[in-house]
């Protein structure tokens, strides 16, 4: 039978560790990426929130004010761990996604850029598909890079043996 002392000695169980990589890689994946949406686009991060809860609202949701703001977010963040998630559960059962990090976390960006732009963006409220000139499609594509590397840096980080 396990005491306290042995079962804390042992560290946080995989499950705590899992919930983790998924809370702390979706969240700040998420946050940072409304920041390079408006260092993208040059718009204030508040209207790129407002932007993402047009995927639920259509364009009423510019001119929601605060509301469609904290909208934005939540739903980015939302994304961001169900995104997260899916890399996590992946690299549960194949774990060549934490060995080789970097590599997955680039390979998982490209991926979610593309189910972003050509699946989820079309079936939203905004009905549409990502339009890019080729800087804009450099710049969106290194953001998901980004955002692939911070989720499978953290699935690295909370899956590893404690």
């Amino acid at each position: 039978m396990d005491t306290p002392t042995s079962v804390a000695a042992r560290g946080p169980g995989p499950g705590w560790r899992a919930a983790s990589a998924i809370l702390f890689g979706g969240l700040i994946a998420g946050t940072i990426d409304i920041g390079a949406a408006a260092l993208i686009t040059g718009l204030d991060p508040s209207r790129i929130q407002q932007f993402i809860a047009g995927g639920l609202l259509g364009p009423a949701a510019l001119q929601g004010g605060a509301y469609t703001m904290w909208l934005g977010l939540f739903l980015q963040w939302g994304m961001g761990m169900l995104i997260a998630a899916i890399f996590v559960f992946a690299a549960l059962r194949l774990r060549w996604l934490t060995a080789r990090w970097f590599l997955a976390g680039l390979a998982f960006g490209v991926v979610v850029f593309v189910v972003m732009n050509y699946v989820v963006l079309p079936l939203s409220a905004w009905h549409r598909v990502g339009h890019f000139t080729p800087m804009s499609f450099v710049w969106n594509l290194l953001a998901m890079l980004v955002f692939g590397l911070i989720v499978s840096f953290a699935t690295r980080h909370y899956l590893r043996k404690a």
